[in-house]
């Protein structure tokens, strides 16, 4: 899958390796060589004649493009590629030629391929976001106590840690592979059902066959046809897409975080990365621009498959065809993110010294709650809430530390005198507010279960 110039822009080649047209074709002929052994085994065709096909299956090679442009005349791709299977094995034995994919369907070649591209794809998948988890759990633990905003509807809301941050990203990358493993082991599954999903061709060795067949190919027995019950399969391409979400939201939070007027972290710099035609002042994100950019159109590709699992009786028309274009991509796509997150996180500039700026910048506004909680057990909640505002506005308004119009409002109300003027300060300790969060990087860490 070469792709137009704007995808090539997106998406990392290797992350197409997985789905490209040799790997897809190299899949079938597989499953056809797997066929006719399994068949063998069971009786089902001779010994020679399926000797005869896995040796010369491994000999064919095929011309893709007019391989696409045959199966859009004749309905199936698989249609001009068992032909020209058929064809190839008649050459060197006529006899074997007639045993070449016996008593199966296009559906079971195409969905078989497809499941072995995409045992692939999730070996990827698991390889290069399991880097990202180490990545993000790494930032974790270095930045475990280094304070910064945390931000509510995009504005200051508290203050929290760098390494409370990175390690919630963790957590939640290793959350959404560990579903796409879980999903994996029940949808990367044989299919292999015949014309009507019911084996009939085989009589009573039918069963035994899709075993065999499933034990090659290394997939699963999923006990009958799933031709056009789709739910597992889907589920799998769900769960990548959420896999793509969580990697997404981790490229946001830095994109934000990266705009110079916030300064709290920035990619590793990388020769002729990150430049503008225009302005040379500029670095941009770029692999930022990667991660967003590649999951952006995942959700929209996960509704056309949804919208593709009303399949008509037992075999699609339409539905099942659309499905196969787009369900790769949705992989492709979570493989070239997970790789340029990867990347992203390894070499990412974290500047505490900023983080410890954009805090000092507010006038200690916010350490509003926790001055509003020293002030409630003399005023109530309600009032203390109204004060502690009215308070923070004159500290923005005027540049001046909220906590010092907090002392001095202490000292003229009569109910606050009687008050522990240290509790004043204590609400404005840095390293205090942040202790909640440090303290929760270990325990976030601790329940991420490694993947493989």
């Amino acid at each position: 899958m070469s792709g137009h110039l704007f995808e090539r822009f997106v998406v990392d080649p290797a992350a197409q390796v997985a789905f490209s047209n040799e790997s897809i074709l190299s899949a079938m002929l597989r499953f056809e060589a797997a066929l006719a052994g399994a068949q063998a085994r069971c009786g089902v065709v001779p010994e020679p004649a399926a000797a005869a096909i896995r040796r010369h299956a491994g000999t064919l090679s095929f011309d893709a493009d007019r391989l696409a442009r045959d199966g859009a005349h004749a309905g199936s791709l698989a249609i001009p590629f068992v032909k020209t299977l058929i064809a190839h094995v008649a050459s060197q034995d006529p006899q074997a030629s007639r045993h070449v994919h016996f008593g199966a369907t296009s559906q079971d070649v195409l969905d078989s391929a497809l499941a072995l591209c995409a045992r692939e794809a999730v070996a990827q998948l698991v390889e290069t976001q399991t880097k990202a988890i180490a990545a993000a759990s790494s930032l974790a633990t270095r930045f475990a106590t280094a304070p910064m905003l945390a931000r509510s509807f995009l504005q200051p809301a508290g203050v929290t840690t760098f390494g409370f941050k990175a390690a919630q990203w963790a957590r939640s990358l290793a959350r959404s592979l560990a579903r796409v493993q879980t999903t994996a082991s029940e949808a990367l599954a044989v299919s292999f059902g015949g014309a009507i999903g019911n084996l009939s061709a085989h009589g009573t060795a039918g069963n035994a066959v899709r075993a065999e067949l499933a034990r090659e190919l290394g997939l699963r027995d999923p006990g009958a046809s799933w031709h056009t019950q789709r739910e597992s399969w889907i589920a799998l391409a769900t769960d990548t897409a959420l896999a793509a979400g969580s990697m997404g939201k981790i490229a946001r939070d830095i994109a934000l975080m990266a705009q110079a007027e916030v300064g709290e972290v920035a990619e590793a710099e990388s020769e002729g990365r990150g430049g503008s035609t225009a302005m040379p002042h500029k670095r941009n994100p770029v692999l930022t621009l990667h991660v967003i950019a590649a999951v952006h159109p995942v959700p929209g590709m996960i509704a056309n498959l949804l919208a593709a699992m009303p399949q008509e009786h037992e075999r699609a028309l339409g539905t099942w065809q659309a499905e196969l274009a787009q369900w790769p991509e949705v992989f492709i796509r979570a493989v070239s993110a997970a790789r340029y997150l990867s990347e992203l996180l390894v070499g990412l500039q974290v500047d505490t010294v900023r983080c410890r700026g954009n805090i000092d910048a507010l006038h200690g506004v916010i350490f509003a709650e926790r001055l509003t909680d020293v002030f409630a057990p003399a005023l109530g909640k309600i009032e203390a809430q109204a004060l502690v505002a009215q308070l923070s506005r004159r500290a923005t308004s005027e540049r001046r530390p909220l906590r010092d119009i907090a002392r001095e409002c202490a000292a003229m109300d009569a109910r606050l005198a009687t008050g522990d003027k240290a509790n004043v300060d204590r609400a404005f300790d840095l390293t205090d507010a942040a202790r909640a969060s440090g303290a929760a990087v270990e325990d976030l860490l601790r329940g991420i279960r490694p993947a493989g």
